[in-house]
């Protein structure tokens, strides 16, 4: 089954998963550039992007997306993650003129696919944005263009939870109506998808989320981050930063993060997988998955390299691997075959 066919609906999805947090204040930008693995100090008005933030030995312990908007960063992470993330970071603050709060419970995040469904929140936002990580601000909320997944537009809209039903109730006007994406393949808009859609959607656009499961299991480059826009490998110092840079410039990359399909729905982030020739070392871990519809899962797996090309990779329940495209290009090294 094609990665197509898991995307054939439009519609809207709560995103309860996430949380967020606000970091405000003069050395707000010049603090998160010091502690996170991207460029936020070249950070564009009304622009999002991705990053992560590392222990001093470069593991990851969390990966986000945060966008700006005058000269705020809101910082999206999964929910299981925010209040020991939120103390870390508060630790180095010190004497930074800065102030990082956790607003969540005041907003809700929506995830929305397609065109025509963004199209139906013109009332609060009249401009759709067009781009991967560009947003629309207007004083009801933010909208952010996020990587399209098998021609389906995505987008988070963050909006206070007084707004969120309204936005709902547009949303199911939709639900009689089919339209076609650029393949003329035809899409049936339903009012609210399952929040598991929205994870799938990133598992196939190959974004990946580091879980309280796999907290310092990966350095950046294991998960693909430094290929999606998460890395900038010419800015100043971060923790872990000698490491990750060491790592890109100095060694071959032995690990890499693949997208999978294996025939079991209890898949979970932080199993680990074994070569069928070797069921005792594991050879990978499970960075995230979720149901797919074909009664199994769907999965971002971080693996050796080298068990890509020939190997039959297997959960340690028995279940197979089964290697699906990947929606960018990997390194040379890391070949997987079906």
């Amino acid at each position: 089954m094609s990665a197509t066919s898991y995307f054939t609906e439009s519609g809207i999805a709560q995103l309860n998963q996430f949380a967020l947090i606000t970091a405000s204040g003069a050395d707000a930008i010049n603090f998160l550039h010091s502690q996170l693995t991207n460029d936020i100090k070249s950070l564009a008005e009304n622009h999002g992007c991705l990053a992560g933030f590392c222990t001093p030995k470069g593991r990851l312990l969390a990966t986000m997306l945060l966008w700006k908007i005058n000269d705020t960063i809101t910082i999206e992470v999964p929910r299981e993650l925010q209040e020991n993330l939120q103390k870390r970071l508060q630790m180095y603050v010190m004497r930074a003129k800065l102030k990082l709060d956790h607003i969540t419970d005041a907003h809700a995040v929506l995830g929305i696919f397609g065109e025509a469904t963004a199209a139906k929140l013109a009332r609060w936002f009249p401009e759709l944005p067009t781009s991967p990580y560009v947003l629309a601000s207007t004083p009801d909320g933010t909208l952010l263009r996020l990587p399209d997944v098998a021609g389906v537009a995505r987008y988070q809209c963050i909006v206070a939870k007084a707004l969120a039903a309204q936005i709902e109730q547009a949303a199911t006007q939709l639900s009689a109506v089919h339209l076609a994406n650029e393949q003329n393949t035809q899409h049936t808009i339903k009012p609210l998808l399952p929040e598991s859609s929205w994870t799938l959607s990133e598992i196939h656009a190959g974004i990946p989320h580091v879980t309280a499961a796999t907290q310092e299991k990966f350095v950046p480059q294991m998960i693909n981050f430094e290929l999606i826009g998460g890395v900038n490998f010419k800015k100043g110092c971060y923790p872990g930063q000698e490491i990750v840079a060491r790592t890109h410039y100095l060694g071959k990359q032995k690990r890499r993060t693949v997208l999978a399909q294996i025939p079991s729905a209890a898949v979970r982030s932080g199993m680990e997988v074994f070569a069928c020739t070797d069921l005792e070392q594991p050879c990978g871990m499970v960075v995230n998955a979720a149901p797919n519809a074909a009664g199994g899962s769907d999965c971002l797996i971080e693996i050796k390299t080298s068990f890509l090309s020939d190997t039959v990779v297997q959960l340690g329940s028995g279940e197979i691997c089964r290697w699906l495209p990947m929606p960018y290009a990997l390194p040379a090294d890391a070949q997987q075959t079906s």
